[in-house]
């Protein structure tokens, strides 16, 4: 894959501007994100800039001392990194104690591989004093080496040619079946990466979860993880889900939840608005790496090869992946979700910002048809003067402009 990362040189991730900004006026701010996503590579470039201490947690010493004591250690730093901070979850509270008698803001970068502040790991919010910023796996642009994307603003200002000859996306099974994961990238072999990938999955579920939930049956968790792989992209069904693994659905609701705070798979709210009855309102489910869904599904380059249909939904995947770490990268919130009415018609993304909407339809075939559109117009009329515009992509070689608001042109856009 010719934008593959070379492991010997370091990649510029888009989020650090954001972290460096957010660090110049709050006294707190946590970068948190999957294991393995690159947060202690990107938090102990940013400590050795700014000369602060680094502490990391997956360290026995430190981790105890932590534990025992979190307002001495606490006492004992100035301005600090404390890395994997979801291992000390006291250290939290002993935090908010000393930045509200030092205000001086950019004192600590703290990293976590959970969510910290939605009550799993920390019941204190820190409100006014943390600013949380998510740092998913490489994106396409970053694996590139490219500045930060621009699809996401001309989508929502309509900015595209009506006709344009791009070429046809590289390598894009490659892509999607790789996903981002830094230490995954780094096994040219498939067959090496997907074993990566699934020891990862294994570990999250058995050893990691621990440290966020008491989850007894570990197995079972790690059963549900696959059973989700096989119903990404699709609505959320905890009863078919519970089913086979002999389990209510409570407890797979309660489980998915730990799973989100991971930052491994998302739930994604359906569109709706007051005066449309008409819409579905039961979220569907994504998973956040398409390397590590493409692992739990064990589908390989030849597989889909054989059979282009096993792209589909893993290609959804990819561009919800991509959706979502542009997303946080952007000025301004974009929420994300899906729509879906009575009638099964659907929209794979709807992407909202300042009243803006903009629909998204995922497809792995090579040309566009009519019905392809259906939904995109379907939103347009429920969004009105909103809409900004309706995009299908797919394995194409042009932006073409197919009708008023409405495009179609290849994947690569997302990052080129």
């Amino acid at each position: 894959m010719p934008d593959q990362p070379k492991p010997a040189k370091a990649i510029t991730r888009h989020a650090e501007a954001r972290v460096l900004g957010a660090m110049a006026d709050t006294r707190i701010v946590a970068l948190v994100g999957p294991r393995q996503s690159g947060k202690t590579t990107l938090a102990r470039k940013i400590a050795t800039a700014r000369k602060m201490n680094f502490v990391t947690l997956d360290d026995d010493q430190f981790r105890q001392f932590a534990n025992d004591d979190p307002g001495g250690f606490v006492r004992g730093l100035d301005r600090a990194v404390i890395d994997e901070i979801q291992r000390a979850p006291g250290l939290i509270l002993a935090l908010k104690k000393t930045v509200d008698e030092d205000l001086r803001p950019g004192r600590f970068l703290i990293t976590g591989s959970v969510d910290l502040f939605k009550g799993t790991i920390s019941s204190d919010s820190l409100a006014g004093r943390v600013e949380t910023l998510e740092l998913l796996p490489f994106s396409q642009s970053e694996i590139a080496r490219r500045a930060s994307p621009a699809f996401l603003r001309k989508a929502f200002q309509g900015d595209f040619p009506a006709l344009e000859e791009t070429g046809r996306t590289t390598e894009l099974i490659e892509r999607v079946l790789s996903g981002g994961y830094p230490e995954a990238l780094t096994r040219t072999d498939p067959a090496r990466r997907q074993s990566w990938l699934r020891a990862y999955a294994r570990a999250l579920t058995t050893r990691d979860v621990a440290e966020i939930s008491t989850v007894s049956k570990t197995d079972e968790l790690s059963r549900l993880l696959e059973h989700a792989a096989f119903a990404s992209s699709q609505l959320v069904n905890l009863s078919a889900l519970a089913a086979p693994l002999g389990i209510d659905s409570k407890t797979v609701d309660r489980w998915l939840t730990i799973l989100e705070q991971m930052f491994i798979v998302r739930r994604i709210r359906a569109w709706h608005r007051n005066d449309l009855k008409r819409l579905i309102k039961t979220p569907k489910l994504h998973f956040l790496d398409t390397g590590l869904l493409s692992a739990l599904r064990r589908v390989s380059a030849t597989d889909i090869l054989q059979d282009r249909n096993r792209l589909g939904t893993l290609l959804e995947g990819f561009v919800h992946s991509e959706l979502a770490k542009q997303a946080e990268i952007s000025s301004g919130d974009v929420l994300i979700s899906h729509y879906r009415d009575k009638d099964q018609v659907e929209v794979d993304f709807v992407l909202e910002k300042s009243g803006g909407v903009v629909g998204i339809e995922v497809k792995s075939s090579t040309g566009v048809k009519p019905e392809d559109f259906r939904g995109l117009k379907r939103l347009q009329e429920a969004a009105g003067k909103a809409f900004t515009c309706g995009i299908v992509l797919h394995d194409a070689d042009r932006i073409q402009r197919v009708g008023q608001q409405l495009y179609a042109m290849p994947v690569s856009q997302l990052w080129s």
